[in-house]
């Protein structure tokens, strides 16, 4: 029974991360928004951290990292490091301290949106031959981070009901 749960979860765990891939890296750029795309892998694994805690957590962070650091033009490894940290740190926050509810997820993929948002900026802003005012990439930071939070609601019903799954597959009184 345990051997079963394990597979479903991956599988779910897999199935969320490539719809979020698909949508941000294959349909989102056909349909920017100002020039934007939102971030969903952030978004997904910060859900994920905080459902099902640290180990799943960091596992799709890892791996919602490896996806980012595809799609981006960040140096190799940045995201990678970045959303597994993130997953590990929310999953124990949520494993120990803080409650899982829609508010909840919503303070913690926001507060993921501004990080990830610094880390995308900072680069071009401490690039002295970047002609682009510092300015304008807060502002367009900012944009996209709004922007992704559009999208945080519709990813939190399908990560609570990833994880509804998960739940309804292990034996009572377990979690994985």
């Amino acid at each position: 029974m345990k051997k079963r749960a394990l597979i479903i979860s991956i599988l779910l765990h897999s199935l969320l991360l490539i719809t979020a891939y698909v949508f941000q890296g294959v349909i989102f750029p056909f349909v920017r928004v100002n020039g934007l795309v939102p971030l969903l892998l952030p978004i997904t694994a910060t859900g994920v951290a905080l459902y099902r805690g640290r180990y799943a957590g960091g596992i799709v962070g890892l791996f919602a990292g490896v996806l980012c650091d595809i799609s981006f033009n960040q140096p190799a490894g940045t995201f990678t490091v970045l959303l597994t940290f993130i997953g590990l740190f929310i999953g124990a926050l949520a494993d120990a301290y803080i409650l899982r509810g829609f508010v909840t997820y919503y303070i913690s993929v926001g507060a993921v949106l501004v990080v990830v948002a610094i880390v995308q900026v900072f680069p071009l802003i401490a690039d002295s031959q970047l002609e682009i005012p510092a300015y304008a990439l807060i502002a367009t930071a900012i944009q996209q981070t709004i922007y992704s939070l559009i999208f945080a609601f519709p990813m939190w019903f399908l990560v609570r009901a990833m994880t509804k799954r998960v739940e309804q597959s292990l034996p009572s009184g377990r979690t994985a």
